[in-house]
């Protein structure tokens, strides 16, 4: 074996379980998530040669250490692997993450041992950034059409989209690519803001944080609804009378309601105009959305899916059921950036806009890459489109997400931007971290050792 290969060796697969108390001020809470603590499950993986890729799933507090153990689980299947030999058959890789004999039967392909196998995945993309010298989103644009279809399993999903399909749509998205990159570096790309939503916030927190992001230049804002009829439509009174109706709005109902109660209770919320209703009932109830989206059509609201969509064939499912008009890929819910590109392929095909979802921690600093890549190598345009942006937790990450008028500007960095702050995980590693230690000792939160 050649000393590069020696050096190209994995020798380390470890796993945190980081959390962040965000429960204490209500950030990030909705109708079904009242009290969320942003966490995650955060994958290292070492190289012989001292280069390190990182990687993780977010979480939301309390069941963060599952998955870790899945990770544990599943990092034989990495450990001692050259890592390049990964790369030149990854979609051969992943399935044997997926499809693991035996662990298999405790998802498969969703769930805890899904979340598990986007860790793994995206710790394994941010080296190979970092082996390259890239960030991410160029990594994937730079890739010959041949060779990113490489890294995607189509099992399962080739009655929506073909190889020889994608193919030709990898193709067709060469055309005017560099023109593309010159417009993303210059401008970057389009988001909005679900920063001013959140349930649990004030009237006063809401007007305040509304305006703020108008004043940077945010022309769409997100709302969350669905606990209580006449507080969503005082909250959406409120929203609008401070953005107005020349600016977007959507709302996010996080799964809480039955298929009729979201179709009335969004007929009450039609008058504030919003572009779409997001997860308006059960996850994984296709026709349910397909019916929603039927009779929402008349009122100029869609439907928006997908941060809790659990594979590409759910995904494939939506999208041939006319279930969803916005696609919402989540960088670590279904098995890393292998799957979602398959997912972005199907949603080209149908005719479908991919509208990422992000904001939980290092959410926001992965969707970037995917989107961007897409912008440049496969949908060629943002028109309609928008990445959703949330400003918390970015300060622990060594390259964070930066935003411009209201536009993601594109990574320099090699990787992923996937790496946290060593301070940070020292800090907030659960239950040993020094600022979970504090909280403990305060009361503010039980200690679980104890």
């Amino acid at each position: 074996m050649a000393t590069t290969e020696l050096n190209l060796k994995v020798v380390a697969v470890e796993v945190k379980d980081v959390r962040f108390p965000t429960s204490l001020q209500a950030d990030g809470s909705d109708a079904m998530h009242t009290d969320p603590d942003y966490s995650c499950a955060y994958v290292t993986v070492k190289l012989a040669n001292g280069l390190e890729g990182n990687g993780l799933t977010f979480t939301n507090g309390r069941g963060t250490e599952v998955v870790v153990q899945a990770v544990k689980s599943m990092s034989y299947l990495v450990l001692g692997q050259i890592v390049t030999d990964i790369y030149k058959d990854f979609a051969t890789f992943w399935r044997s993450l997926t499809s693991e004999s035996q662990m298999r039967w405790i998802g498969p392909e969703k769930g805890v041992t899904h979340l598990a196998t986007a860790a793994i995945i995206n710790a394994l993309w941010d080296l190979w950034g970092k082996l390259l010298k890239k960030p991410v989103w160029r990594l994937l644009a730079d890739l010959e059409p041949e060779v990113l279809l490489s890294v995607i399993d189509f099992r399962y999903v080739t009655n929506c989209v073909t190889k020889a399909e994608a193919l030709e749509l990898l193709r067709q998205g060469q055309k005017g690519k560099e023109d593309r990159i010159k417009v993303l570096l210059e401008k970057g790309y389009p988001c909005y803001t679900t920063q001013a939503g959140w349930l649990g916030y004030p009237d006063e927190k809401i007007r305040e944080l509304a305006q703020k992001y108008l004043d940077q230049g945010y022309t769409v804002f997100k709302v969350k609804v669905g606990k209580n009829l006449q507080d969503d439509i005082k909250r959406c009174e409120l929203l609008r009378s401070i953005i107005g109706y020349d600016r977007t709005l959507m709302v996010d109902a996080n799964q809480v309601w039955e298929v009729q109660e979201a179709i009335d209770w969004m007929k009450h919320l039609a008058k504030f105009k919003p572009l779409w209703i997001e997860e308006p009932t059960s996850p994984d109830d296709v026709l349910g959305h397909a019916e929603i989206a039927k009779a929402l059509k008349p009122y100029g609201i869609a439907v928006a899916t997908g941060e809790m969509c659990c594979n590409r064939v759910l995904f494939k499912q939506f999208l041939q059921a006319q279930a969803l008009e916005y696609c919402q890929i989540d960088s670590a819910r279904i098995g890393g950036i292998n799957e979602i590109l398959s997912v972005y392929l199907m949603a080209k095909k149908m005719g479908v806009k991919v509208c990422p979802h992000a904001g939980g921690v290092g959410l926001c600093e992965m969707v970037q890459h995917l989107q961007m890549w897409d912008f440049v190598a496969l949908s060629g345009t943002s028109e309609g489109r928008v990445v959703e942006f949330v400003d918390q937790q970015h300060e622990h990450f060594v390259d964070p997400c930066v935003i411009k008028n209201a536009h993601y500007m594109a990574p320099t960095s090699s990787g992923y931007s996937t790496t946290m702050k060593p301070e940070s995980l020292a800090a907030y590693v659960y239950p040993n971290g020094t600022e979970w230690e504090s909280m403990f000792a305060k009361g503010l939160f039980h200690d679980p050792r104890k």
